[in-house]
């Protein structure tokens, strides 16, 4: 059974609780826009909209689009194209170039992109490959919108599982974990490892298995699994040409050693997998072996050797664990970290239930997640722990305040050094806060995303706090001197009703709205606030950080001010302060 689901309107609490989890950030009038649909209609406008091409990014002083010609800069080294392509994913994930009317669907279309990011994770200094990474950058793309039609990808074929067998031989995924490197007679079980620890099935809900049995027992799979694994996805190899392309999705791939017709370096032997894989046909350990009616003449060949590793895939995916496995990593990506026994046998079960009626796409999970009374905690007896319970990373931080204030990319085709410049800052920004784009520690990936207890706390130390308040400032208080700027005056004046806007306290209020995960029952009044999810001492907090005392009736002269439009530069300076202690308050770290 689906999760159950939340039909009402979703208001700008909810609506902007969703587009800060499915998206990379939105208007005030995008909130506004979706706050009158309830969750069937905001799902169909983020997923289900045809979206324009994706650009290929370009070479600012060439104009050449190297990742596709392999036509390069003779002064530039790779590194240099590297940062290229960081900058452009990152103006993808701005909905760069793209009409306003489509911008939210491309956005979340980007954030599912992401997410496979850092699911099956890269490492760019060990990847040394500009193109690689946009390869694999485009394969997750392709598998992001599973529910429609793919110009490419067969629709039967469109799918996670299916996904998880291109990532398995994928240019850059060969070079991170030394798939490069495994051949017949010398495995390197790096990859098959990660494969089953990471990538499908995993290590379990933490605390919630029994201990292993001996050395080499990983609970859910084991040693020799991993062993037999790595012999069956032997015999690859990094195709510096990127000449070697899928046939499903049209996107170069890693290339066999030997030949197609004679792949010499795969190990062709049968593979006989732990009591961790049982065969339900046969009810024994699982067997992979080649098909003969791939081989050529008893030698392993490019199409047999794939065989083995869809079998692979689809053996793992057999597994119960896999399906879960995969869900919480989407739970805690959408909603939050903690799963606990009871999420992980209501919620997690129902989820992964969904993954595995729908052949293992993507789409259907996350759509029914988004639109689950759970998610906007609509059911009976639920509290708001869900709103404010994941904290930005860098990259959410700062393109959802980028996106608010409406301060836009440049357009990479008409204004590609504009464009770099521009994305490059935010890039720089993150690495401010900690986020080294495209260079977690491990391949694990990033931190946040998977290391228990902690997860996205680990986005916050004192220095990399300060580096995220010191973003803000830089945001609201200069003046026009940077990429990040918004004059804050101008901001509010065509942003917020005027009749509104002329009162401090409903002004406070409204900003906290949009701005702040919670915003219900708010007063100003201590004695009333016992309902409220922020105490009427923070919202006091704002107002005096909002009008100070420079005036005897700081209230009633902001009212002055803003009726008649006079104190510009004075009402800009309160302004700034008013949105200095909002961004800069803990609430606007969590969404």
């Amino acid at each position: 059974m689906p999760l159950p689901e939340f039909f009402g309107t979703l208001g700008v609490k909810r609506a902007a609780h969703l587009l800060r989890r499915a998206t990379f950030g939105a208007t005030k009038a995008q909130i506004d826009a979706f706050a009158n649909l309830n969750p069937v209609q905001a799902i169909q406008q983020l997923y289900r909209q045809a979206l324009p091409a994706t650009p290929p990014p370009i070479d600012p002083d060439t104009l050449e689009p190297w990742v596709i010609t392999g036509n390069t800069d003779p002064e530039k080294m790779e590194f240099e194209y590297i940062e290229l392509f960081k900058r452009w994913f990152i103006g993808q994930m701005m909905s760069a170039g793209v009409p306003p009317a489509l911008s939210l669907a491309y956005s979340a279309r980007e954030k599912l992109v992401f997410f496979l990011h850092t699911h099956f994770t890269a490492i760019a200094e060990k990847i040394n490959s500009s193109r690689a990474l946009y390869y694999q950058n485009q394969l997750y793309r392709l598998y992001a919108i599973d529910l429609l039609l793919s110009p490419v990808v067969p629709y039967d074929k469109l799918n996670f599982k299916e996904l998880t067998k291109k990532v398995s031989v994928d240019n850059a995924m060969l070079r991170l974990l030394d798939g490069n490197l495994n051949v017949n007679g010398s495995p390197n079980e790096n990859y098959a490892r990660e494969l089953f620890e990471l990538y499908s099935i995993g290590r379990g809900l933490e605390n919630s298995l029994p201990p292993p049995t001996g050395q080499g027992d990983y609970i859910l799979f084991t040693e020799q699994d991993v062993q037999q694994a790595a012999r069956v996805l032997s015999g690859w190899n990094f195709d510096d040409s990127f000449s070697s392309i899928d046939p499903d999705t049209q996107l170069p791939r890693g290339i066999v050693r030997g030949s197609a017709t004679n792949a010499s370096s795969h190990d062709n032997g049968v593979k006989t997998f732990s009591n961790r894989f049982i065969n339900p046909s046969t009810g024994q350990p699982w067997v992979i072996q080649p098909n003969p009616s791939l081989l050529n003449g008893g030698r392993a060949t490019e199409q047999s050797a794939l065989d083995e590793i869809s079998q692979l895939i689809d053996m793992i995916y057999t597994q119960e664990e896999t399906a879960r496995h995969i869900c919480r990593k989407i739970y805690r990506f959408f909603v939050y970290h903690k799963i606990d026994t009871t999420i992980e046998n209501t919620i997690i079960a129902e989820m992964a239930n969904t993954f595995r009626t729908n052949n293992f796409k993507l789409q259907p999970v996350v759509e029914n997640l988004l639109r689950s009374q759970h998610f906007y905690d609509a059911a009976v007896g639920l509290s708001d722990d869900k709103y404010g319970g994941i904290i930005k990373s860098p990259l959410e931080l700062i393109t959802g305040t980028l996106k608010f204030f409406q301060i836009s990319v440049p357009n990479m085709s008409s204004q590609p050094q504009q464009f770099y410049e521009f994305t490059g800052a935010i890039n720089s920004t993150m690495e401010n806060q900690g986020m080294i784009f495209y260079q977690p520690f491990d391949v694990a990936g990033y931190d946040a995303y998977h290391q228990f207890p902690i997860y996205n706390r680990a986005w916050i130390t004192v220095n990399y706090l300060a580096n995220r308040y010191a973003f803000i400032r830089s945001v609201v208080n200069v003046e026009g001197t940077g990429p990040f700027t918004v004059n804050v005056y101008n901001f509010v004046r065509s942003n917020i009703n005027n009749a509104l806007a002329s009162n401090a306290r409903n002004l406070v209020i409204e900003l906290v709205r949009y701005l702040l995960p919670w915003a219900d029952n708010l007063t100003f009044d201590p004695n009333a606030d016992d309902n409220a999810t922020i105490t009427a001492e923070r919202l006091n907090y704002f107002l005096r950080s909002f009008l100070s005392d420079i005036d005897p009736d700081p209230e009633a002269a902001w009212t002055t001010r803003w009726t008649n439009q006079i104190g510009i530069g004075t009402m800009t300076s309160q302004l700034q302060s008013l949105f200095n202690a909002l961004m800069q308050s803990p609430e606007y770290q969590l969404q």
